[in-house]
């Protein structure tokens, strides 16, 4: 008999699960709703909200609108995003996550404490992702994004810096980049590591890992824009190379089904759990005798 395991720790984080309650909440009490941005970086998800009436909006069609609601996805804003509904009398249906909230406040605190001007603030982040636009905005834009180590090499490290972390990055390679920072610091400058990356994230890692060991076959399934999607899937395959990322139930190949295995099946922090069960029904009308349950861990 196969054994199929849903990974419980998979799933909407915290903050996007908010979102999309809050979304769902204002769609049923009618009327228009705009969200600024897709709510989460999952299509299939994105496309079930707008059937209910979702309309999604970019930040130029966001500055044209009057007098209407506009929900803010958990990704956060900068303060731009808020003068501009004040002045264009929007209201906001605020579902910003409160670990970012709470990270643009330390950043923006930074930015306006800072003992000399030459201080840098570096975030250590995607450009031009929507969480780290918004913490851009807590600096007047001034703050300076790295991807990756090798980018450290545009810093001034004879100048004081203060290294923030968008919240979903992995913390073994934000805590490199700052021991490589620290350890290039000249005399007088000084160095402060602030560890804003988000727990429920990075927990998932170790768990993605004893997930993916334990079982014969591991279906990953995540949105074609989601990051930490493509991050999550990596530290799954490291462990288990039998393992397949789709963006979609229908893209399960019904040739990676085999009698008698075992099959895990997991997700970003933007994927929806009933995304996964699809996952786990279309098995089991592949092989009708399957067992299914969620992982314990």
């Amino acid at each position: 008999m196969s054994k199929i395991e849903i990974d419980k720790q998979s799933g909407c984080c915290f903050g996007v699960a908010k979102a999309i309650s809050k979304a769902e909440e204002e769609l049923q009490k009618g009327g228009t709703l705009y969200c600024l941005g897709d709510i989460v970086h999952n299509n299939i998800e994105v496309e079930r909200l707008a059937k209910m009436g979702l309309i999604t909006i970019n930040h130029e069609e966001f500055k044209k609108l009057k007098n209407v609601r506009v929900l803010l996805r958990a990704h956060g804003e900068p303060p731009s995003t808020y003068q501009i509904a004040k002045e264009n009398n929007i209201e906001l249906i605020d579902a910003s996550c409160p670990v970012v909230l709470g990270l643009q406040k330390r950043i923006k605190k930074k930015f306006i404490t800072r003992p000399n001007e030459g201080g840098q603030i570096v975030i250590f982040g995607k450009k031009g992702h929507a969480e780290v636009n918004g913490l851009m905005g807590q600096t007047d834009e001034s703050a300076i994004v790295i991807e990756k180590k090798e980018d450290i090499e545009i810093l001034d490290f004879s100048r004081d810096i203060s290294l923030f972390s968008q919240t979903t990055k992995p913390l073994d390679g934000f805590r490199e980049i700052g021991e490589l920072i620290k350890a290039r610091m000249k005399d007088g400058a000084t160095f402060e590591f602030y560890d804003t990356i988000c727990r429920q994230v990075s927990n998932r890692v170790p768990n993605m890992h004893e997930f993916a060991k334990k079982h014969d076959l591991v279906i990953f399934i995540a949105g074609e824009k989601s990051s930490n999607g493509k991050v999550l899937f990596t530290e799954c395959e490291k462990y288990n190379p039998n393992s397949y990322l789709i963006h979609h139930p229908d893209q399960l190949n019904p040739e990676w089904i085999k009698e008698g295995i075992s099959i895990g099946i997991c997700g970003a922090t933007s994927t929806p759990m009933w995304q996964m069960e699809a996952i786990a029904k279309k098995i089991s009308e592949l092989i009708p005798e399957t067992e299914v349950e969620k992982a314990a861990f």
